[in-house]
């Protein structure tokens, strides 16, 4: 990852102009235009909004926003796949990204298969080429308040928006990290096998972990453009665990060595404990709301939803600096939490931002603001048209 920015991001917007589903969720097939900028979806509860989220959320590597099973992704009474195509307009020209899972797959999960302009994407990680999604949903107004493993999955899809080589890591450590587990649940004292495994820990384990470190500095620093007494508090964000706190003051190497040194004095410790307990899968994200001088998590519920837009917005900034490209921003039920001053100014930021923001909300009126500057699209249970009035 590099701290150099490309060309100005108002330059370089990508935007999705056509979707297409087939067999997803409640769609049996969906063709929709769509313009640039702010697109709103409103309709009642369990209509289908956030599925259509959803299915943009899977024009990028990983399981979603929902991080669902692909079986339940699939369409009850089709046929047990389902397909995603999207027409990208961008810097680059027209991109067609089609995804999804063919019927009989989806419960093996076997991986989705993906095609840009026709042809099979060597791996899923190919379509951050294209496009960068970023997303913030009611599940994640508990961030700060829940485990520590939803912080390290929203930090991780940050790290993935600027650096996409971080989720092959992430993956590869995992898969080690199962491993020596499993060695260690078998009894097993086969120290050459062990060596092997923690020496691939150690080697992806600090990568991830220096990745996180130049996110979370990276981000900081966008942060700090943020009003000091906006309606988005300031966040000042750091990194609990013994990694993190070595990649920025002490040699790759050096930290790689040492991290081995801990996981082969710790085998005993572990096996007793049938688990690693060492490693960036044990690291944090630790946030405080810098103008009270609090933890993230003692702030109100207001205060605390506050916050996480103030961070997810100022990535957004920062990954069209880092990538060249505008992300897309995913916002589920973003107008019903906020008052009418915090609205406006999220409308506002996401003009300058220049990027394509989909919101959705079961009332159209909560964003009667951007009326003449946002495309309104009315969702009713496996239908989307114009919203009327709009």
């Amino acid at each position: 990852m590099t701290g150099v920015a490309k060309q100005s991001a108002h330059d370089q917007q990508t935007h999705i102009s056509k979707l297409s589903l087939t067999n997803f969720r409640n769609y049996a097939t969906l063709s929709i235009d769509i313009d640039p900028g702010a697109v709103i979806f409103s309709g009642d509860n369990g209509a289908g909004k956030t599925n259509l989220l959803e299915a943009i959320s899977l024009l990028t590597p990983g399981r979603g926003l929902r991080r669902a099973p692909y079986a339940d992704v699939a369409r009850e009474g089709g046929d047990g796949g389902f397909a995603i195509h999207a027409r990208l307009d961008g810097p680059d020209g027209p991109v067609e990204i089609g995804t999804g899972i063919a019927g009989g797959d989806a419960a093996g999960e076997g991986g989705r298969r993906v095609r840009i302009n026709g042809a099979a994407a060597r791996s899923a990680e190919d379509m951050l080429e294209w496009l960068r999604v970023v997303w913030l949903t009611p599940a994640m107004d508990a961030l700060f308040t829940g485990p520590a493993a939803d912080r390290r999955r929203f930090l991780d899809r940050q790290v993935l928006a600027i650096d996409p080589g971080h989720g092959q890591r992430a993956l590869d450590y995992e898969k080690a990290m199962r491993g020596r587990n499993r060695l260690l649940a078998e009894g097993s004292r086969d120290g050459a096998w062990f060596d092997a495994i923690e020496t691939q820990m150690a080697e992806t384990g600090v990568a991830i972990a220096a990745a996180r470190a130049e996110l979370v500095r990276l981000l900081a620093a966008m942060i700090d453009r943020l009003p000091s007494a906006g309606p988005f508090p300031q966040a000042d964000i750091g990194l609990s665990g013994a990694l993190e706190s070595e990649v920025g003051t002490t040699a790759a190497v050096d930290v790689e060595e040492r991290f081995r040194r801990a996981l082969a004095e710790g085998r005993d410790r572990d096996r007793a404990a049938g688990r690693t307990l060492d490693g960036p899968h044990r690291s944090d994200l630790v946030v405080r709301h810098r103008p009270k001088a609090m933890p993230a998590e003692l702030c109100s519920t207001g205060e605390q939803k506050a916050l996480l837009v103030g961070m997810v917005l100022s990535h957004a900034r920062l990954t069209g600096e880092m990538s060249g490209m505008t992300p897309i921003l995913l916002l589920d039920e973003i107008a019903a939490h906020l008052d009418a001053g915090r609205r406006a100014a999220l409308f506002s930021i996401l003009e300058e931002l220049n990027c394509q923001a989909f919101m959705t909300g079961t009332d159209a009126a909560l964003f009667s603001s951007l009326k003449g500057r946002a495309q309104f699209l009315t969702v009713d249970h496996g239908t989307v048209g114009p919203t009327k009035d709009a």
